[in-house]
């Protein structure tokens, strides 16, 4: 997944406070209830109604612990399996799905709500992960740029190296970034192994600027905000978020998304019930009620993301502003895990030498 994704994301995280890390525990609290944790990556947020729906429905207390990006809350999930931080992880998604079903941290759990979720998200068999959300990475551009220089918008992957698109597009590095490290899958899952290293040569020839993270990618060098390049890699959903978050409220988008054939890369998020769990029956209704239509319809505006529960209603912002693309550029999760590192300094070598 999903996985992770905005800094806006970061903010409403972090207003959800309650983060304190520690195991998860069996016993009471003082005020009588058994408290559930949940380990989950640093964009993680649900509304606090949300929350206490389930905390009064269950007499429970649940305690959030946020563990830092995707990548970095796995690596804790694994390195603690032997005495697990947590009852139940969120927000492993695809790219490093068999990296953690490898290392069995997870409890395999059918949720009787896996009914409703389309087989295209399930993407384990034995059901230690469950799929939560999904979101399409993809090349965004900044509209009036476009407008003012009388300049077609780019449609797909291939026109980001056209020399009228030459020293207009940041990416950030997959090695350090989720949306990069998507962005990255996307052109090898569309040119293929074979092919997909010669496309990011053209597109260093084409001046590509590389930057580190997401943040510094569309809040620094994207001209939608504060710098001179038009073209961000970001998410489908970036431009319903500029409406919400505008300080001046506006009617449309200043962004859009490039959906062509294959310019995106789909991220799926899972949860999954972590081994050795003393409160196994708390963690499966966890599970449930992430999979349930309450925490499903407040996905959209609190993390962006879409949810995989299609009998969850959509927000009218996302479904007026955002265009989901026809088909996303595809890789197995099996493909990522036995070729991701070597992809990455395959990459390096040579974006970055």
């Amino acid at each position: 997944m999903v996985k992770k994704i905005f800094l806006s994301l970061v903010i409403f995280g972090l207003l959800l406070g309650g983060c304190t890390p520690g195991a998860p525990a069996a016993t009471p609290t003082l005020a009588g209830l058994r408290t559930l944790t949940v380990m989950t990556h640093d964009s993680f947020a649900v509304s606090e109604e949300v929350v206490a729906a389930f905390e009064t429905e269950n007499n429970t207390k649940v305690q959030f612990l946020k563990a830092g990006d995707a990548g970095t809350a796995l690596n804790k999930a694994i390195l603690s399996k032997d005495t697990p931080l947590a009852d139940v992880f969120y927000g492993v998604d695809n790219t490093f799905l068999s990296r953690a079903l490898a290392e069995g941290i997870f409890e395999a759990y059918d949720s009787p709500l896996l009914g409703n979720i389309p087989e295209e998200f399930r993407l384990d068999p034995q059901n230690g992960a469950l799929p939560v959300d999904y979101g399409d990475v993809c090349p965004n551009y900044d509209k009036a740029y476009f407008t003012d220089k009388k300049l077609q918008p780019p449609k797909n992957l291939e026109d980001l190296a056209k020399p009228e698109y030459k020293g207009l597009l940041v990416v950030q590095n997959p090695a350090t970034s989720s949306p990069g490290l998507a962005f990255l899958l996307a052109t090898i899952g569309h040119f293929g192994i074979e092919a997909y290293l010669d496309y990011w040569e053209s597109l260093v020839a084409n001046d590509l600027m590389v930057v580190n993270d997401w943040e510094t990618a569309y809040y620094t060098e994207f001209s939608a905000h504060d710098g001179t390049r038009p073209i961000v890699v970001s998410y489908a959903s970036s431009p319903p978020a500029e409406v919400i978050f505008a300080e001046t409220p506006i009617d449309e988008p200043p962004t859009a998304a490039v959906t062509g054939e294959e310019s995106c890369f789909r991220q799926i998020e899972f949860v999954g019930i972590l081994k050795g769990t003393p409160n196994r029956d708390l963690a499966e209704k966890w599970v449930d009620f992430m999979l349930d239509q309450d925490f499903q319809k407040d996905m959209p505006l609190q993390m962006f993301v879409f949810p995989v529960n299609p009998y969850a209603p959509l927000p009218e912002e996302f479904t007026r502003f955002t265009t989901l693309p026809e088909s996303t550029s595809r890789v197995s999760p099996q493909d990522i895990a036995a070729s991701r590192e070597q992809w990455l300094k395959d990459w390096t070598e040579t974006v970055l030498r």
